[in-house]
């Protein structure tokens, strides 16, 4: 069994001495109640665990007074005020405006409205490029569209090796006719990260929209909207701990009068035209609530929320890649145990087949001894390498309450298999 080190570097890189960040493991997982439970939880892709802070935001905001916003009376102020500053911790998270920020349910639901919203451009003789590494929350939608209207997807594939997607893809594939580049970040299975810097300057040297699903990345990267080129962004509040709803950001407010909206009030502006229904306005409490939990996880961050942000995600950051550095190992190390890709740049999450032992079995074992990870989630990329014909894959990912601990535990179950 490999020994976790302070001094471990990322993976795939000659190890190298780090300074010690301020991230305290020990402390961080004592703000998540949940996790008196006992249970060892590497599933963060299905929704990681709920700190206290956001649970008690959510409760004190449904026992509080809210109303609808558009009432005069104070309830309904109150109501605004929540959507306003859940506009602006979503904008500080990703370093955009707060007026370029959409709120909904689910990244689903909104990439579904954005879909929609663009089907007029996404018509016969037009192009979409898409990644075989993301989830099929963002290419469903896209893939739908097209197949309506008679617009043509191209594909970017990662390599069979690596996981890695060569960045030249995205030059090759789009041209004149391409209308959109919807890519993932990161990917949810394997951690590959996606060079979206490339792909922003594919699309822009053709006028396309980057859309980008930065879901899987937002709990590990601190995201920053201007720096990567994209023209909207999607997040999931319940990857890093925070409830089940989802942002959409606009990089330039001003694109909304551009685009047609969704919501059937023709008297709406901004990002009103894309939210549909009314908000669960205790979850945009949670939502705030869990931004804040976020900026304090290195409890000596100082300055503005995106300030504390970037102190307490480089803290968070060297810890992880420290772990994942030793669960990568760890795993090499147990009986029949394979890998699935080797990316040099990927956040902590993992997936791996046992010959001979289908990932539901796995899975189970992994239960029967108190840990929780995730069996065959639906992955084109998987299916083009053969993955379900071998059993399936398991897959694991870091949240910031996992420990060395967790991942020994992880390793012996696995070893019970052999």
């Amino acid at each position: 069994m490999n020994t976790f080190s302070e001094g471990q570097g990322a993976p795939g890189r000659a190890s190298t001495a780090v300074a010690v960040s301020a991230f305290d493991v020990a402390r961080v997982r004592g703000l998540y109640p949940a996790l008196g439970d006992g249970w060892i939880h590497f599933d963060p892709q299905a929704g990681a665990q709920i700190p206290g802070a956001v649970s008690s935001a959510v409760a004190n905001a449904f026992r509080g007074f809210v109303s609808n916003p558009r009432g005069v009376y104070a309830a309904a102020a109150h109501t605004r005020s929540i959507v306003q500053a859940a506009r602006l911790a979503v904008a500080e998270l990703v370093g955009g405006k707060p007026e370029g920020v959409v709120l909904g349910p689910s990244r689903e639901q909104l990439l579904n409205s954005l879909a929609e919203s663009l089907s007029a451009r996404l018509g016969l003789g037009s192009e979409i490029v898409l990644s075989r590494l993301d989830d099929e929350a963002n290419q469903a939608p896209w893939l739908r569209v097209a197949d309506r209207g008679g617009g043509r997807v191209r594909w970017v594939e990662a390599d069979i090796e690596t996981g890695e997607v060569p960045a030249w893809q995205f030059q090759e594939l789009s041209g004149p006719a391409t209308s959109v580049i919807a890519v993932s970040y990161a990917s949810s299975t394997i951690g590959t990260v996606i060079d979206v810097a490339a792909a922003a300057a594919a699309a822009h040297r053709v006028g396309a929209l980057l859309v980008v699903d930065a879901t899987s990345a937002a709990p590990y990267e601190l995201l920053d909207i201007e720096r990567l080129g994209a023209d909207v962004l999607i997040v999931s509040a319940n990857r890093w701990g925070g409830p089940q709803v989802a942002a959409m950001i606009f990089r330039d407010p001003s694109m909304f009068g551009r685009l047609r909206g969704v919501n059937p009030d023709p008297t709406l502006t901004g990002p009103e035209r894309f939210e549909l229904g009314e908000h669960q306005y205790a979850m945009l409490a949670g939502l705030i609530a869990s931004i804040d939990h976020l900026a304090g996880l290195d409890e000596s961050a100082v300055g503005t929320r995106r300030d504390r942000l970037e102190q307490s995600m480089f803290g968070l950051r060297q810890y992880q890649q420290r772990l994942l550095f030793y669960l990568l190992n760890s795993l090499a190390s147990a009986p029949q145990v394979a890998i699935i890709g080797r990316a040099e740049r990927r956040v902590p999450t993992v997936s791996f087949t046992m010959p001979g032992v289908p990932a539901a079995k796995a899975a189970k074992r992994l239960a029967d001894n108190g840990v929780c990870a995730l069996s065959n989630v639906p992955s084109r990329y998987f299916a083009g390498l053969g993955v379900p014909e071998y059993g399936g894959a398991v897959t694991v990912g870091l949240a910031p309450y996992s420990t060395p601990y967790d991942v020994d535990q992880l390793v012996r179950a696995l070893a019970s298999l052999g």
